[in-house]
């Protein structure tokens, strides 16, 4: 593969972030299907890369650092990380034979009221590569399940900042009133996270076993949201896992609007928000989120379509690998 033309993605974020990309990425993988296709990410998002069908490998990268050696010299770049100069220098520094981009004066301009899955295809099609962002979705069902997510409601009470991060009491009422209805609950986060997720166990009467947080790998989490019956969680990956995945989910906004980051429309999903915007990057709660009541999610989750789900594991829709 090595003899074949080079093409650099940047994308070097986060959980959702990637996944918001996937059609782009697709659709990059359909117009380039003689490259070898790598992805400037984090390593740790590289199981879920190459599940996606349309990226070969991906090479650890730093938000706005510069790109590896081995990725100088591209024969394709591509800026999927944002709307600024900085970025795109940065894929201009490691001396590519072509760019695409934004343009902040020119074609394709950024809009910043545009959903990122919206945002990245119109970039790619105003660019002469055909896009599609309904193709988004994902194949879970070959990895394994963790057996107590069968079925089961999860509840990720975590996300990367204050802003977006819901009270653990009010997350351990959710859980309380899902048992009561007689559905099983998970909760899922990451290591840095198993403090919080005990804490919405124990606020929720859950025991011990109920916390998977620090517990799955990626692909393993994925595993996790395709087996559950429902998902509830705040703004952050575990709700495009969701989407991808097919699971119905309530997602709880608050700075960012859901018309930017939110779930497909058509979907089994349903986004919770106030109508008031903030700084997603904040340290405390957004008071558009603490508005969100207990009672609002226990009744969005009522309304969620139900989905059985049995042994046989995940269930999706199989997504289209492209080589």
């Amino acid at each position: 593969m090595l003899d074949r033309p080079l093409l650099v993605v940047l994308r070097p974020l986060g959980l959702g972030d990637l996944l918001a990309a996937v059609p782009a990425l697709r659709a990059v993988a359909r117009a380039f299907p003689g490259h070898r296709r790598v992805l400037a990410a984090p390593s740790w998002q590289a199981p879920l890369a190459r599940l996606t069908g349309a990226v070969h490998e991906v090479v650890d990268t730093a938000p706005l650092a510069p790109l590896p050696p081995e990725l100088h010299g591209a024969d394709v770049a591509i800026n999927l990380h944002g709307p600024g100069h900085r970025s795109t220098a940065v894929l201009v520094a490691s001396a590519p034979r072509s760019v695409i981009a934004f343009d902040r004066q020119g074609t394709p301009r950024w809009r910043d009221d545009e959903h990122e899955r919206d945002r990245w295809c119109r970039l790619l099609t105003e660019s002469g590569i055909p896009a599609d962002p309904a193709d988004f979705r994902l194949d879970v069902q070959s990895i394994s399940v963790d057996e107590r997510a069968l079925g089961a409601t999860v509840i990720h009470p975590g996300a990367a900042a204050g802003a977006r991060r819901w009270p653990a009491e009010r997350w351990g009422a959710v859980a309380a009133a899902e048992r009561a209805a007689g559905r099983s609950v998970v909760i899922t986060g990451s290591i840095q996270e198993l403090e919080l997720a005990a804490t919405v166990a124990r606020a929720g009467a859950l025991g011990p076993d109920s916390v998977l947080a620090g517990r799955t790998s990626l692909l393993g989490l994925l595993g996790v949201v395709g087996s559950a019956r429902r998902v509830v969680c705040g703004d952050t990956g575990i709700g495009h896992v969701a989407s991808a995945v097919g699971t119905p989910s309530v997602i709880l906004f608050g700075p960012t609007p859901p018309a930017r980051w939110g779930p497909p429309s058509n979907g089994p999903h349903i986004a919770l928000w106030r109508g008031r915007e903030g700084d997603p990057h904040a340290d405390v709660l957004d008071p558009g989120l603490a508005g969100i009541t207990v009672e609002d999610v226990i009744d969005a989750l009522a309304a969620l379509p139900d989905r059985l789900v049995d042994a046989a594991g995940p269930r999706c829709r199989p997504a289209a690998v492209v080589d």
